[in-house]
């Protein structure tokens, strides 16, 4: 249908037809939005209807991007962090000539379609990062400035920055309610991220009510004390008020913006528009009919896109196969100027890895003494980090405890900091080049800015901090998961062993939590070597995200002549030393700090002639992965005398023991004492372990 024909009118001004343009073409993407809503019978039409103007202005005369080729590497990123109004972004998809065919569109929030209910990156193409929780995109987002930000700083040279885009957004009221935003904007603003530009969709109304009852502070003096360059425009439909707004943040080079626009939520609805109800419900068949006639748009048909609407927005397609075929010219170039580090970049684009990365990695000798998993698995990444320069990350405020600081590294800080102003320097000095990250006391806001970066692409990103704070991380945990990204979290302080700090911060829950959790790799490892060896796991775990649970206390090294060795963490459990002829009558299984207990009980028990076999079991996970004829050899049906032991709660370990078996376990909270004596008055002793094996070896003998 040739509607800018229709409302043309002879001799009009050039000027005055592209404004119908620029109308019809903002129109198309609404109700495109409102009728996928309608025919769904599900969803959020209000965000699409008032923020279209911004979206359009900023797809179509700044978003540098090829739809041809989603993943071309220097593409400027776009995050909804208001990720309900995903038709917003799959309309803008669709027109501009992603592959969402308008079929997949029509089948809005169905079973199978690439237009689910909210945003899922590896569903839908284009779609950079999972968001719908609010808040977590705008913090994904400010992991993709840190990423861009660091690459650029390593691999540009003068006259040839092969590496330089944006991160956009659009963020709505919710997402700056968040506290995960409050976490991830002071420092976006410390670290001076002026690539970093979001539009604030600032419609003064939420699900349940105004912004009035709830939010009432001055969102841009807010921002601006965040160290945020902030532009405050009135009316949501002044299009040019909104593309000076996008110029003048691309011009504010030191400070990440943030764009107010005031837009009215259902817009054009005569009797939805600037109400709650705009929010999460279709608009009605009467209401969606009332708003296209009250915006001069056709009643029939549904879903309809304008021939000069179309050729439009496709010409995103032409423009972003000439950015890419540019870029890859001087890609070319500088595989001339610069090879070793062509091939490099090359290869954290693609997410492969050299083939000698780990073979730096330490093989620790036997020692009872030992030492904290902790404290190896910091010497672990000084090993294989040099090799791994998409490595980096940090802890919040953790670093000496956690032992996660890349020595010699340098910090990653905004090129003004001093060296000489602050303590903790990892070395190298203070700039984007630096790979420690210092989140501060952020556990929430660290975890999501590391999907950021993994999101981005060319990095490996790491966070830390003690296993009792996971709760404050679980939502970005649990959407590294859905994303299959390749986030390394590391958690250390793993158990009541930690000691005097008490019950505030011992875990005890934490780790069936996030073994609850789907696609999460959980892996405790019991020694040094097993430690290594979850390193290895968590590197090469290019489509899952990796948890690492690491003691505080010392543990003992074990002597892998005597014992099996580490490769079976792979398999996620494995048989650490069997009983005389393979044939035991009772199987002690553990994780990590419990590791040493059970292999010292095996030696009390094998004085009485029991039969044991010691099975370590890192990691449920990987375990669970494997064939049902391993976990048979691991664990023999035959053989229902097994105790699993391991200072956390006993949940889930039923599995594993079976009826007949037990659990040594922790289902109370802890308390405050040295960690050897909690350990003890808790019963991970070895003199209890033997206590429980022969009593429930007589039990299932005689009944």
């Amino acid at each position: 249908m040739d509607i800018l024909n229709k409302i043309v009118i002879r001799n009009e001004t050039e000027e005055s037809i592209r404004r119908k343009l620029d109308e019809l073409c903002i129109n198309t993407i609404r109700f495109l939005s409102v009728d996928a809503v309608q025919k769904a019978n599900s969803g959020h039409p209000g965000l699409p209807l008032g923020a279209a103007p911004m979206a359009y202005v900023l797809w179509t005369k700044f978003l540098e991007h090829n739809p041809a080729n989603p993943n071309w590497f220097n593409r400027d990123r776009f995050v909804l962090s208001a990720g309900h109004g995903s038709m917003l972004l799959y309309s803008l998809l669709h027109v501009t000539g992603y592959d969402l065919p308008l079929e997949e569109i029509k089948q809005f929030r169905q079973w199978g379609s690439k237009a689910p209910g909210h945003p899922e990156r590896g569903i839908t193409p284009g779609v950079e990062t999972t968001t719908g929780p609010l808040g977590q995109g705008f913090a994904n987002g400010v992991g993709m400035a840190i990423a861009e930000a660091y690459l650029a700083a390593h691999y540009n040279k003068s006259g040839n920055e092969i590496i330089n885009h944006y991160t956009y957004g659009i963020v709505s009221d919710g997402d700056l309610m968040e506290g995960v935003s409050a976490e991830a904007a002071p420092l976006a603003g410390h670290l001076k991220l002026g690539k970093l530009i979001y539009l604030y969709d600032s419609n003064h109304i939420t699900l349940a009510s105004a912004t009035q009852v709830t939010f009432t502070e001055d969102r841009a003096k807010r921002f601006e004390a965040y160290g945020w360059h902030t532009v405050s425009i009135e009316d949501g439909n002044d299009l040019e008020a909104i593309e000076n707004a996008i110029r003048a943040a691309q011009s504010e080079t030191e400070r990440p913006s943030l764009i107010l626009v005031r837009t009215h939520i259902g817009y054009g609805s005569p009797n939805k528009q600037d109400k709650c109800s705009a929010h999460g419900s279709p608009l009605g068949i009467e209401e969606v009919k009332l708003t296209k006639e009250n915006l001069d748009w056709p009643i029939e048909p549904d879903f309809l896109i304008p021939k000069e609407a179309e050729l439009h927005f496709r010409k995103a397609i032409t423009r972003g196969a000439q950015m890419e075929e540019d870029w890859s010219k001087s890609f070319s170039a500088y595989k001339i100027e610069c090879p070793e580090l062509a091939i490099e970049l090359h290869s954290l684009i693609e997410g492969s890895l050299p083939s000698a990365w780990d073979a730096a990695i330490p093989e620790f000798p036997a020692d009872k003494k030992g030492i904290a998993t902790r404290v190896a698995s910091g010497k672990i990444m000084q090993a294989f980090s040099p090799f791994l320069p998409g490595f980096i990350g940090g802890s919040a405020d953790l670093n000496t405890s956690t032992y996660t600081e890349l020595k010699d590294a340098g910090n990653f800080e905004n090129p003004s900091m001093a060296v000489g102003d602050l303590q903790g320097s990892a070395g190298g000095g203070w700039s984007y080049v630096g790979r420690n990250l210092q989140f501060g006391v952020r556990e929430h806001g660290m975890a999501a800015i590391s999907n950021g970066m993994a999101t981005h692409g060319g990095i490996i990103p790491f966070c830390a901090t003690f296993l009792t704070f996971s709760d404050y991380m679980r939502p970005s945990i649990r959407l590294a998961a859905l994303m299959e990204l390749n986030t390394v979290f590391v958690f250390t302080h793993d158990s009541i062993a930690m000691g005097e700090d008490g019950p505030t911060h011992q875990p005890i829950e934490h780790l069936a939590s996030l073994r609850a959790i789907p696609r999460l790799i959980v892996i405790r490892p019991g020694d040094a070597n097993e430690t290594a060896m979850a390193w290895r796991m968590a590197i090469e775990s290019c489509k899952a995200p990796v948890a690492l649970i690491l003691s505080r206390q010392e543990l003992p090294i074990l002597d892998r002549e005597k014992y099996a060795p580490t490769d079976g963490l792979r398999f996620g459990a494995y048989i650490l030393l069997d009983a005389p002829d393979t044939k035991p009558e009772l199987i002690l299984i553990a994780t990590g700090s419990e590791v040493c207990l059970i292999v010292e009980a095996q030696k009390k028990l094998s004085e009485l002639n029991i039969a044991v076999r010691l099975v370590s079991m890192p990691s449920w996970e990987l375990f669970e992965a494997q064939t049902e004829i391993y976990h048979d050899a691991v664990l023999p049906p035959s053989v229902s005398s097994r105790i699993a032991v391991e200072a956390g709660v006993s949940q889930g370990w039923h599995r594993y023991v079976g009826d007949k078996g037990e659990v040594i376990g922790i289902d109370t909270f802890g308390a405050s004492a040295p960690g050897e004596i909690m350990m003890r008055e808790y019963g991970f002793t070895v003199e209890n372990i033997c206590e429980r094996a022969i009593a429930l070896l007589k039990k299932n003998k005689y009944g």
